[in-house]
């Protein structure tokens, strides 16, 4: 019970953003397995599903600038519960109609209008948090979010073969939930700051461009979350697109249990990561977290079949996942002016969908052509790229952000 303590000073909204999560996440059946969907369902390669990947990142771009504009002119709730509302129509739609393209096309349509709130709702958080809490915070819907995952994938890959139209209809029905809890108990949008560095302090009428000038080491942060996420991807690309290889249809049913598997360990390992290693200052745990995502997930190639072995390797990576997640959206909050994190956020974004598409474009190539083993070589030489941009960071870091490193000193 001890480590769940650090979560009890935190606000009554935090809490209730909570709670969405894990309601969401129950539902969650379908985004686990779409690469199978495209695989299995619907015969699509390998390059053809990162292409489709690729279209939808290209329309997001715009839509990610827009999400980061209006988090940060427009009521954050507001564009979160009218972004929710589009998705859960429709989910509900494709439950409704035989599974084919357009039934994909809604799914994306949905992810574009998640893409528009992402920003608001990184940045609600950070609103409604302190300084000195906001790993807490971060770390705390992260656990939300895995407690609803414990069992959804594994329920989307038993649904998979026979009743994938009923999981839409659950993931329409949860996401709605969990709306209606935001419009019901969100009233509070921010909370009144008792520790607030120089860095964070408002740059009203300040462009972003100008933000970024001045805190160079922030292009070297974005540069380093890009080639992170293109790894991070696999978990949803290659490693499916794997097990399929291997099991055929059966494939879904292990990759749910390996999804449920990464989040069991993320629900009991969150809470003891955030609180044992709280004095390690976040952009040293981002260095620690991308290394074991890389060791974790390009283990797979050399194991074949050994199923037991899945599952160690997915405890690693989970660990690896959890220590970048309590790390990054901290860090950057961190260091940006209020005023700019949802455009900042919306950046990050940017650069990482571009990266990851295209990324995902050339391993899809490998895979198609010369199978997976070549594909997971390419991952492991970008995850060495990433974790290099990031001991850059490490060593760049203290110099920008000085202020930030007197209590990790102390």
């Amino acid at each position: 019970m001890k480590y769940l303590k650090q979560y009890k000073n935190l606000s009554k909204e935090i809490y209730v953003l909570f709670f969405g999560r894990i309601v969401t996440s129950m539902g969650s059946l379908i985004w686990p397995i779409m690469t199978l969907i495209l695989k299995n369902k619907l015969g699509y390669s390998a390059t053809t599903i990162a292409t489709i990947d690729m279209v939808l990142a290209i329309f997001q771009f715009p839509i990610v600038i827009l999400g980061g504009k209006l988090a940060d002119s427009v009521s954050r709730k507001k564009i979160i519960v009218c972004c929710d509302m589009v998705t859960v129509i429709c989910y509900f739609i494709s439950g409704l109609i035989p599974l084919s393209f357009v039934s994909v096309a809604l799914f994306y349509i949905a992810g574009l209008f998640a893409a528009v709130e992402g920003p608001s709702y990184d940045a609600l958080i950070a609103d409604l948090s302190d300084s000195d809490n906001r790993e807490q915070a971060y770390s705390l819907q992260y656990l939300g979010m895995n407690l609803g995952l414990v069992l959804a994938p594994t329920l989307g890959g038993l649904l998979f073969e026979h009743y994938l139209w009923l999981a839409f209809l659950i993931t329409s029905v949860a996401t709605f939930s969990s709306t209606l809890l935001i419009i019901l108990f969100i009233k509070k949008l921010s909370v009144e700051k008792k520790n607030v560095s120089e860095y964070e302090e408002k740059r009203e009428g300040a462009k972003l461009l100008e933000i970024l000038k001045e805190r160079k080491i922030l292009l070297l942060y974005i540069a380093a979350s890009g080639f992170c996420n293109l790894v991070y991807s696999q978990f949803n690309y290659l490693l499916p697109l794997h097990m399929e290889h291997l099991y055929d249809a059966k494939g879904a049913t292990i990759f749910g249990l390996l999804t449920s598997t990464n989040a069991i360990v993320v629900v009991i390992g969150t809470p003891l990561i955030t609180t044992l290693l709280a004095n390690i200052i976040d952009v040293r745990k981002f260095l620690i977290g991308e290394a074991l995502i890389v060791i974790g997930l390009v283990s797979f190639n050399f194991f074949g079949r050994w199923i037991p072995v899945y599952f160690v390797l997915m405890t690693v990576f989970t660990i690896g996942e959890i220590f970048c997640t309590i790390a990054s959206s901290p860090y950057m909050t961190r260091r940006v002016p209020s005023t700019h994190w949802g455009r900042v956020n919306s950046t990050i974004n940017i650069f990482c969908m571009a990266i990851t598409s295209l990324g995902n474009i050339l391993i899809g190539k490998l895979f198609d052509t010369y199978g997976f083993s070549s594909a997971w070589l390419f991952v492991a030489v970008v995850g060495s790229m990433a974790i290099m941009l990031i001991l850059l960071l490490n060593v760049f870091d203290r110099a920008s952000f000085p202020l930030l490193y007197k209590k990790a000193d102390e």
